[in-house]
């Protein structure tokens, strides 16, 4: 069984017991959710559609914790201006461990 959910604007596909790694969000370390932005649950050869989202279908999940991604790196150079620069960003993340995933109606 899986399922596609929208969390922050980005979908993710997960089964029970996958971890992902979303765009940070309010919530507690430790703490479980419920996310109804589900897309689409397939179980098995049964397949259910949202339009836009599955009613009645919703994911469990725990928040493990919040941490910084990789840095990334941007440069920028001139050549022949004696000119450049480069900067470092680093996203903050939210782990979530999805616990279990119910179907719709």
């Amino acid at each position: 069984m899986y399922a596609v959910i929208e969390v922050g604007s980005k979908q993710y596909s997960v089964k029970k017991d996958d971890t992902i790694e979303v765009s940070k969000q309010d919530l507690a370390k430790g703490g479980q959710i419920d996310i109804d932005k589900v897309l689409l649950v397939a179980d098995g050869g049964k397949i259910q559609i949202g339009q836009p989202y599955v009613k009645g279908a919703k994911v469990e999940v725990v928040v493990l914790k919040h941490s910084l991604g990789e840095k990334t790196l941007s440069y920028k150079h001139r050549r022949r201006k004696n000119s450049h620069w480069q900067k470092g960003h680093r996203d903050q993340l939210t782990e979530l461990k999805i616990k279990s995933i119910v179907l719709g109606l």
